[in-house]
Order: C-alpha cells, then structure tokens, then sequence
C-alpha cells in the first residue's frame, strides 16, 4: 500500500488528468462527453457531463478496482477508522443489503429491531434470512420508537443462540442511540456478527463531540449515507468493514446487485466529500451541531413545538443523542407533524425532511444559514399562531408490536390474493405499507393485519402522509396470503 494522504482524491485527479488526454470516445456513455445531448449539457453544465464516463484502465473499475479506486477506498477506510471501505453507488439500500448477505444466507437468523428501514426487510426477502426481531423502546410522549434494550437483546440471543448477527439501526432517524458498544461486546461475545444501520450517523466519524461510531464501537460492518451529512451526491454511500470480515467475499456479494457502470460522479463526489471530512470534519460539525442548537433553543421559546436532544437520554433505549438533528414534536400545538411538514412547504416554500404523525425533523448541514434557520423558526412560531388548535382529536399513538406469521421472503413469493384494505384485518400481508419518509414500515410482508395498523395506515393517509410499498399505488388494496396458505 503506498503512503495514504488524507489530502489526496485519486478518482478526482485521475478525472481531471483524463480530461486533458483529449481521448476521442467511442465507448458508453453514448452522450460523448455530453454533445450528443445538448439539452441535458445546458441543464447539467459541460464539467459534470466531461467526467460522465466510462470504467477503463486509467480510471479503474468499480467491480474489481486495482488502481485510483482501490486507492481512493483505501484512504475511506483510513479515514473512518475501518479495514476497508467500498464505495455504493446504488445507495445505503444497495449497503445494508449487502450486510445481511454477508453476514447471513438463506434460513440463517439475524437479530434486528422491527423499526428498520424497508432496505433491511427487502434483504430479508433477497437472502432468505430469518429476522428475530426485538421491539425497541418507546417514548409515549414523543409517539416514537427507540434503540434496543440491552436486555432484550441479550434475551434474543439467549432464545435464538444459533443467529448469526445483530442488525442495529444507529442513530434513528429522530437521532436517537443504542448503547452500540455494549450491544456489540453482547454479540461478539456470542459468537456473532454487528452489523450497524448508520445511514444518519456519518458525521460520527469527524467530530468528537458526537456520539461513538460502529467502527469505533468494535462493529465489523456499517452502511454509511455519506450523501445525507457528508455532503456527497445523492445515491452514494460506503459500506465500511472491521474484524475478520472478508474483503474479497464482501465485494463478491456487492457485486449481486451494484451496477457494473459505476458513475463517475457519484465515485468523485465520494472520494472529493471524503478528503472534505477528514481535513475539516471537526470544524464542520462543531458549527452543525452549534446551528441545530441554537435553532432548538429558539423553538422551544415559542411554547407548543418541544425541539428534544440529550435531556432524553436514560441510558440505555435513549444511550446517546445526535445533537446535529433538529427533531421536533408538534402534537401539542393540535397538528400533526405531516401537517405542519406540509405548511410549511406549501406556504412558506420551506422544505423540511419529514413529518410523521406527532414530529418533524429538520436536516440542519454545514449548508445552511444562520438566515435560514430564523426563517424556519419564524414560520413556525407563525403556524402556531394561525393554526394552533386543541390537540384533544389527534390520534394518540405509538409503535405497534408487529405480530410476525411469516418469514420475509416466504410471504413476499407466497401465493396471494388482493383485498380492499379496509377488509384485511386478520389476513397475512405479502406486502409493505409504508409512510416514506422514514420508509419504516408499519406493515412489513408475513404480518398480521391488525384493525389497530388499519387504523394507523388510515390516519397517515387522512393527515397526508405520502404513503407506499403496495402494488396498488393508492393503497386501497392489499395482497395477502391465500387463506390456504395461512
């Protein structure tokens, strides 16, 4: 391995040598460094469609990388603290199902909370693997799931000895985190694998105030939306590696499902956002996490909104708190947070991350302005003031313990029948109902429908919850299980 600099982006400086080779193209991408499509260059702009191109020697390969790509992922692994790092240009979903094939194969079991991203139930369906899931903690105030208890945990590996992993989602969407450390000596010490969910939680790595990362925290593999906090292009992620997992069977089961025509863009922005972090990360999440602050501070002053951080924290289901996300709980004020995510995008032109039914959250980067987070306080504080109503008709609600019948897969390929959803009730879903975002499912395929879900599924489309995961793109119908096969 040659001397590893942190200041280096070897995909970046391998494009911008091959721009000035003049090279006439007569491979793919068909649009030939963009004069093929002049609508789509004026749009994108000549630099972004020059670097559009095609795997080949002075460039590297993604699917077996000898040279700026091995390099680049080299300097990934360095700088987060992994054995190695490999670049996902099909997104976290493309990393986390590439975990659980990993980590397990068909009949094998995995322990996870049921509060997982549908990426991690449509492994399940892939693979064959058999979930264990363990309910996570519940806020009934806040109306949101939690981290996994240790003790519950350890319970599941004393039922299920024989699983071969632990899937934890670390931290939640809402910033909440497990105790990953105990978690992961519990499983190592069992004889199993960790594997960490750490889509929002790439900032972990680059500022010391935050909470502890899966790879510090002993895990041997973590999924990592470099895009999400990172600053790098939609779509591009890096599966992280630790331990006694191999790299050469992980890049194997990669190479599944990932495209063989990595794009050039996303591998760039991956390798430019790396260097970004490692140079300046400290820096960079120290004002994040000072924004997200101040913005907190000033909900919590209009009186209604609760903008929640650490004081949530107990020590096991809530272990730590992610200070960088701005959560914020709206059901006091008689909305729900989809409304108020809804509000404040129709008629103040302020996009937000989600809204689900008691919360929104607030994606605060190195991007934002101080302006800008006074203008999403302002709004609120003006929401309150123009739709604050009693809170007494909003639906009281909290995680529902899912009733599984079936394995993932058997009920995804089951033989079915399709039934107005209203009527399901008692029937065994081979499908998902989702609100997304989150994309966690309320209802995953080998459920029991339950009227208490139909109820839930009902308010979220009611209250304008951007609902999916049927055949039926308006969810009015279900599949489920034949009753023969029930």
């Amino acid at each position: 391995m040659k001397n590893l600099s942190q200041h280096k982006a070897p995909i970046m400086e391998a494009l911008n040598n091959f721009k000035q080779m003049r090279v006439v193209p007569f491979d793919v991408p068909g649009h030939k460094r963009g004069r093929g499509n002049e609508e789509l260059t004026a749009f994108l702009g000549e630099k972004a469609m020059a670097v559009d191109v095609n795997s080949m020697k002075p460039l590297d390969n993604l699917c077996h990388p000898v040279s700026v790509i091995r390099e680049a992922e080299q300097l990934a692994a360095e700088a987060f603290g992994a054995k190695h790092a490999f670049f996902m240009v099909n997104g976290t979903t493309s990393a986390v199902q590439s975990m659980v094939m990993t980590a397990c194969k068909a009949g094998e079991k995995i322990i996870m909370p049921r509060n997982v991203h549908r990426s991690a139930i449509n492994a399940l369906i892939l693979s064959g693997a058999v979930p264990v899931y363990v309910n996570p903690g519940v806020n009934r105030e806040l109306g949101i799931p939690l981290g996994m208890a240790v003790e519950d945990v350890k319970q599941a590996i004393l039922d299920h000895p024989d699983a071969k992993a632990i899937l934890i989602n670390n931290p939640t969407y809402y910033g909440i985190c497990s105790n990953l450390k105990a978690l992961t000596e519990l499983a190592h010490e069992h004889g199993m694998l960790v594997l960490v969910d750490e889509a929002h939680g790439t900032h972990f790595y680059f500022n010391d105030a935050l909470p502890i990362s899966a790879m510090a925290a002993g895990a041997d593999m973590a999924s990592v939306s470099m895009h999400k906090s990172g600053g790098s292009l939609t779509q591009s992620s890096f599966l992280l590696i630790n331990n006694e997992i191999s790299e050469g069977y992980t890049r194997q089961i990669i190479n599944l499902t990932q495209t063989t025509s990595g794009s050039y863009l996303l591998l760039s922005s991956l390798d430019i956002s790396r260097k970004n972090l490692s140079l300046n990360g400290q820096e960079i999440f120290r004002k994040v996490a000072e924004m997200a602050q101040y913005t907190r501070d000033e909900i919590n002053k209009i009186g209604g909104y609760y903008a929640f951080s650490k004081e949530l924290c107990n020590g096991d289901t809530i272990y730590d708190f992610d200070i960088t996300k701005l959560s914020v709980h709206t059901l006091n004020i008689g909305l729900a947070g989809v409304e108020v995510y809804d509000i404040l995008r129709d008629e103040y032109e302020i996009q937000i991350e989600f809204g689900d039914i008691g919360n929104l959250l607030a994606y605060i980067s190195v991007g934002d302005r101080r302006l800008d987070l006074e203008r999403l306080v302002s709004a609120l504080a003006e929401i309150k003031r123009r739709y604050q109503k009693d809170k007494s008709g909003l639906f009281d609600h909290e995680y529902i313990t899912p009733q599984v019948v079936a394995t993932p897969q058997a009920a995804f390929y089951a033989p079915k029948e399709k039934l107005p959803i209203h009527d399901s009730a008692g029937r065994i879903a081979s499908e998902f109902v989702m609100a997304y975002p989150p994309g966690i499912p309320i209802l995953a395929p080998g459920e029991m429908i339950t009227k208490e879900i139909l109820s839930y599924i009902q308010y979220c489309k009611d209250k304008g919850s951007f609902m999916t995961g049927t055949e039926d793109s308006n969810i009015e119908y279900i599949n489920v299980l034949k009753e023969s096969e029930q």
